[in-house]
């Protein structure tokens, strides 16, 4: 866990002043002019973030999401709630002395509980800096909470690098939490206060404590993994030497016999058979507190998984691995087209670059990749730098190589509409509008009436005039086809 880029020396000497230069700082940045210095870089992707989110700057106010009753539910639930006990020992007596608040949050910023000085949780209150609201930059703005969760990373806001005017007079660091597990995210940890009583020690402080509480959620799973080893052992032994190996609930392999497996299985819900990264076949058993997985006969260790990518459509885009359909988003569509078009591989950087342009994080990058590679396996995207180890069969990777060596009539039979067409990522915009154009303009030097009405049939060519007019001087006058281009252009017209 790495602190994120600190405020500068000057607010400790003088905070006041700070202060008054951050205001300055936020109002020339809202009103699109020169300013007397830029924001802070984790500051200025944040108020990007904030202001496409439509965070009001001037009125925003943190949303009220849950009542104490339904609030309790969640709290219980919580898997930061065994780690409290420690968090309070960490923060909160310290948090009193400074006349700061200690809040612990979940993953989607909503304050789950809050501890402090009561003249402090009252000025909370003011503010709405209590429980049940809800913090994220899409709700408030740019906090401390919000901004560590959106990065995942340690983070300081002070005064008005706060987005929402009414916070201005608060500082507050935060820092996330990790399920030791699954690498996700848990929530945050935060101590919040007034400006004044701003401490150089606060965001390591804070950051520690994280730390300390991942330790002790993975010291609890260990004792967890232990005690499931223990009970389910027998499971394993009756193989009788067979092939197989003991998981987790979160597919974790705890302990294995006669086999080399991956850390972890993609294991679905109730078991079932599942497809290793290497291509082998496991079945996958429900115990009461994990699952017995054993290998099928006749595997096929070490080949390369086949990776299918159909992502030249008017609708949705399909995703293969060796066979099996894998459901993605989009995000993660794109990833892979980033990644089949660039077989070197790219780093976590670049693909930042292409995914979100200048505002891109690197660290959002690798929380997706990370989810992408637990979907489709280590042996498809692997790292450093980000590639594709499999065999690859992508339609706009035909496509591109049709348009080089093909005929026009092989380049449509590829081609049926455009790439990922509800894309924003900048890479994918550009190669989508690249692509189009190229088989558009084959297609209308093609002078084929096949061709021309299968660039048509896609979303690309439906309303071009030049499409429609290049088929009504292709087609013969008896073909019924004429009458359908007809009325379609005069529809437009």
């Amino acid at each position: 866990m790495n602190v994120a880029e600190a405020p500068e020396p000057e607010l400790l000497r003088d905070p006041e002043s700070y202060a008054r230069l951050l205001q300055r700082v936020r109002e020339a940045v809202l009103a699109g002019v020169p300013g007397p210095r830029p924001p802070r870089s984790v500051v200025s992707a944040s108020w990007d973030r904030s202001l496409a989110a439509r965070v009001d700057p001037d009125e925003g106010e943190a949303p009220f999401v849950y009542d104490a009753d339904m609030l309790a539910a969640l709290r219980e639930a919580h898997p930061l709630a065994p780690v409290l006990p420690i968090l309070r020992q960490m923060l909160v007596s310290i948090a009193d002395d400074a006349e700061h608040v200690m809040i612990v949050t979940d993953a989607d910023g909503l304050i789950l509980w809050r501890e402090g000085e009561t003249g402090q949780l009252l000025r909370g209150d003011r503010v709405g800096l209590t429980e049940g609201t809800r913090w994220s930059e899409a709700a408030i703005g740019t906090n401390a909470m919000g901004t560590a969760l959106a990065t995942g990373e340690p983070v300081q806001i002070y005064s008005a690098e706060h987005l929402v005017r009414r916070y201005h007079t608060w500082t507050c660091a935060a820092a996330p939490v990790r399920d030791p597990e699954t690498g996700a995210l848990l929530g945050s940890i935060d101590v919040s206060g007034p400006l004044r009583t701003v401490h150089p020690a606060m965001l390591s402080l804070v950051t520690a404590t994280a730390q300390l509480a991942e330790g002790q959620l993975r010291a609890q799973l260990a004792v967890r993994d232990e005690r499931l080893r223990r009970v389910n052992m027998p499971h394993l032994e009756a193989l009788r030497g067979q092939p197989g190996a003991l998981l987790s609930a979160g597919g974790r392999v705890l302990a294995a016999q006669s086999c080399l497996l991956p850390s972890t299985v993609d294991v679905r819900r109730g078991g079932g058979t599942v497809a290793l990264p290497d291509g082998r076949l496991a079945t996958v058993e429900p115990l009461p507190e994990g699952y017995l997985l054993r290998l099928a006969s006749g595997g096929t260790g070490g080949r390369r998984s086949r990776l299918r990518l159909e992502y030249l459509s008017d609708g949705a885009h399909s995703t293969t691995v060796d066979g099996r359909e894998v459901p993605l988003t989009l995000r993660h569509a794109e990833i892979l087209t980033l990644l089949a078009l660039h077989p070197n591989g790219l780093s976590a950087e670049r693909l930042a670059l292409q995914l979100y342009g200048e505002t891109g994080n690197p660290v959002t990058v690798r929380a997706e990749i990370h989810r992408l590679r637990s979907q489709l396996g280590a042996s498809v995207v692997q790292t450093r730098p980000y590639r594709l180890a499999a065999d690859v069969d992508a339609d706009f990777v035909r496509a591109r190589e049709a348009l080089r060596t093909g005929s026009p009539s092989d380049v449509l039979r590829v081609f049926r509409g455009p790439l990922l067409p509800e894309s924003e990522a900048p890479a994918i915009r550009e190669e989508r509008e690249t692509l189009t154009a190229q088989v558009r303009q084959v297609a209308l030097n093609s002078a084929d009436s096949a061709v021309l009405w299968s660039f048509w049939e896609t979303a690309c060519g439906v309303d071009d005039f030049a499409v429609l007019d290049a088929l009504l001087e292709t087609l013969p006058a008896a073909d019924p086809r004429r009458a359908a281009v007809t009325a379609h252009r005069a529809r437009l017209a």
